[in-house]
């Protein structure tokens, strides 16, 4: 079946009008870039995001410059490539939404090419699907549009490595089909005077395994919003997250998962460290429960690890619930220090304190990495860490 943009929308308006409200922090969208005014600041959406460093993407922007290159591998089975035209205009919206901001609003109605990944049925990817995008000009703004469609009980992984300098609106779109098994690993390791606003938007089918893995590293400011919906019952999402602020950049992570079936699980693991003068962090996560969806598991939990002064980091858990009919929701939020009982072990075996620092924090990240899944990219994300460190904390040690 062929889904189209018209479709889509013709689907989302006659939905009845309560089932569209998805949540205070996530109001019911429109393909429409006029009904979404530009952002002031003093929108709770957006009260975090220094706007005046976005250099006009969330505004209007234009997003038709040409400044990054993307290239990817395409294992056997796997189709990897950029439609336009027609077969562009279909994959708008193919995950089930509606943009609820401007940005995306616009970048759906306004880049006229679409990249498209897809798995087809009963596949698994003999390795892991590689996209590199490497940015060319930070002065250069521009608009991007991922389809990530993986079909019913296919299994694959797909990896986004963003590098370089570049100024970017993307949306991306997945789309997991029932019984499917997908990973998606979003790497944010740009050039320092990188900009990159995005959001990715997930539809996880009836006993479909979805992760999601968001790391970002580099770049003046990241913001990425990272959401899943579920298309019937059994559906499991884990969100994961890492992240390591340096002076003066700003990095912040939103997630909402909508359980808009019964017998669905979400579990949200966010861990970042901040370092240097005005290094900012935000993490905001949303889990709404509707009526229909007893039976439910979820968790969200975000922790901080302050290195220096001069940092600041806003950790927002949320849920809303509708009904109390489910298994488990919680949440947990904890921003602190260095733990002075873990220094004070590992200094009282004759570990330095500057060495008794860096074990801290590898320990700290090191079950997250661990559950990331693919061997290349953890070793690649301890090594970070250990570079990351180098700049400030351990830079006595160098």
């Amino acid at each position: 079946m062929t889904v189209t943009t018209d479709s889509v929308r013709s689907a989302l308006e006659q939905a009845p009008a309560l089932d569209r409200v998805e949540s205070h922090l996530h109001p019911a969208g429109s393909f429409e870039v006029s009904d979404h005014e530009v952002p002031t600041g003093r929108e709770e959406i957006w009260r975090f995001t220094p706007l005046k460093r976005l250099k006009g993407l969330h505004a209007d922007a234009p997003l038709d410059g040409r400044n990054t290159k993307a290239t990817w591998n395409a294992p056997e089975g796997v189709s990897v490539g950029v439609v336009t035209g027609d077969e562009a205009r279909a994959l708008r919206g193919v995950s089930g939404w509606a943009p609820n901001t401007r940005f995306t609003a616009r970048v759906l109605a306004e880049v006229p090419a679409t990249l498209l990944v897809d798995v087809p049925a009963d596949v698994e990817a003999s390795e892991p699907i590689v996209v590199e995008v490497d940015g060319t000009d930070a002065d250069v703004t521009s608009g991007a549009h991922v389809v990530l469609r993986f079909g019913t009980h296919s299994k694959a992984v797909v990896v986004l490595n963003h590098t370089g300098s570049a100024a970017v609106a993307a949306v991306v779109e997945v789309v997991v089909a029932d019984g499917a098994e997908a990973s998606v690993v979003s790497i944010q390791d740009w050039a320092d005077d990188a900009v990159h606003l995005s959001h990715h938007q997930a539809r996880v089918g009836r006993d479909a395994t979805y992760k999601h893995a968001a790391i970002s590293f580099g770049g003046d400011l990241v913001r990425m919003d990272a959401n899943v919906t579920y298309d019937g019952p059994g559906g499991s999402a884990e969100l994961l997250g890492l992240y390591f602020a340096d002076a003066g950049q700003h990095i912040e992570h939103r997630i909402f998962a909508d359980h808009t079936a019964p017998r669905t699980k979400s579990h949200a693991v966010y861990k970042g460290a901040l370092q240097g003068e005005k290094a900012h962090t935000v993490w905001v996560g949303n889990v709404l429960i509707r009526k229909v969806a007893e039976g439910i598991e979820t968790y969200e939990e975000n922790r901080n690890l302050v290195l220096t002064d001069g940092c600041h980091a806003d950790s927002i858990p949320n849920l809303e619930i509708e009904t109390g009919e489910i298994v488990g929701a919680g949440h947990a939020s904890a921003t602190a220090r260095f733990d002075d009982n873990q220094l004070f072990y590992l200094q009282s075996r004759g570990v330095s304190e500057k060495e008794a620092q860096r074990l801290v924090v590898h320990g700290f990240f090191n079950d997250l990495i661990r559950k990331v899944g693919v061997p290349s990219i953890e070793e690649r994300l301890l090594a970070t860490v250990e570079a990351e460190l180098a700049k400030n904390v351990l830079k006595e040690l160098f």
